[in-house]
């Protein structure tokens, strides 16, 4: 008889290691992805927006009349609210003020989630700064929350403000920003993914995603996707309505 390999068999053991090690990098190269699309449709949105409103000359009422349209057309994207549409304004012309460094910013910004950039623009005086934000958020990884401790803390100050550039990496699996990249809620807003859903079935459709052809155009419609998220996961998902009255905030 033919016995059953175990997790204590060693050949075994090892395989499967190195087969939770891959499934979990396939789950983060598609989470990126996915955010880099949403941050990259940000990016046109903004320029979009302050174009029309330079040249046209459309009051600030023009936003609130855009999201109308825009959420009775995709009623479950919170992200077309008027607020995170002016976000998406402020941050856009911020970043483009400053033409050099908005170049070579673009393909950056676009590789840390919406809120985190949404910290660094409110609390970074000048794109310079941002920026060292920016990459050092990539470089080590950090949660939203040790970003804003570090800018609060004066990290650009203390590092002699020194501007590093490093290749375009995915982050350490088992990093914080790996971990809000996976559980971003502007992603399963983007993905038009409620908080009804599970964390299962979001990694279910980001790995067939990433396990299929990265550039091609997001299709995940098909996912019949039904159960409800745990309690204790949506606990810790912040909603872009907390997210968006936090900035007000502060």
């Amino acid at each position: 008889m033919i016995a059953l390999p175990t997790a204590k068999t060693p050949a075994y053991a090892q395989w499967l290691t190195a087969l939770k090690t891959r499934f979990r990098q396939v789950q983060l190269k598609a989470a990126v992805a996915v955010n880099t699309e949403l941050l990259q449709f940000y990016w046109a949105l903004g320029a979009d927006i302050a174009a029309r409103q330079a040249q046209a000359q459309w009051g600030s009422g023009f936003l609130a009349q855009l999201s109308q349209d825009l959420m009775r057309e995709f009623p479950e994207v919170k992200g077309f609210s008027r607020r995170n549409l002016e976000l998406v304004r402020r941050w856009y012309l911020y970043w483009s003020a400053d033409a050099a460094i908005a170049k070579q910013a673009v393909s950056q910004l676009a590789a840390i989630p919406w809120g985190h950039n949404l910290a660094i623009v409110r609390m970074c005086p000048n794109p310079a700064q941002a920026l060292f934000y920016v990459q050092q958020t990539r470089q080590h990884g950090w949660s939203r929350a040790v970003l804003t401790h570090q800018i609060e803390s004066g990290l650009w100050q203390r590092q002699g403000q020194a501007l590093n550039n490093f290749a375009q990496t995915l982050p350490a699996p088992q990093s914080d920003l790996a971990a809000q990249l996976l559980k971003d809620p502007y992603v399963f807003d983007f993905l038009s993914l409620t908080p009804e859903h599970t964390e299962r079935e979001l990694e279910a459709a980001l790995t067939e995603y990433a396990l299929s052809d990265i550039h091609k155009p997001l299709g995940l419609a098909s996912y019949e996707l039904s159960h409800t998220l745990p309690e204790a996961l949506r606990d810790q998902l912040p909603s872009i309505e907390q997210l968006e009255a936090e900035f007000d905030e502060r």
